[in-house]
């Protein structure tokens, strides 16, 4: 499932944890740092980005 919301930010093993030197974001499902535009294979939309997605292909 390809599309321009496909990115780590929308994802649902996104996330982001305080550290004493600020804000990281964090793949809970890979274990490791990412950046929020980062993409993957094993992207996962949140609810809310699957509902943006499906209203955006019934206007195709």
């Amino acid at each position: 499932m390809m599309s321009r919301y496909h990115c780590c930010a929308t994802c649902t093993h996104f996330q982001i944890k305080k550290s004493p030197n600020g804000m990281i974001s964090m793949c809970k499902r890979l274990g490791f740092e990412t950046k929020t535009d980062y993409q993957f294979d094993c992207w996962v939309p949140r609810e809310d980005i699957k509902r943006k997605m499906e209203k955006e292909s019934e206007n195709y």
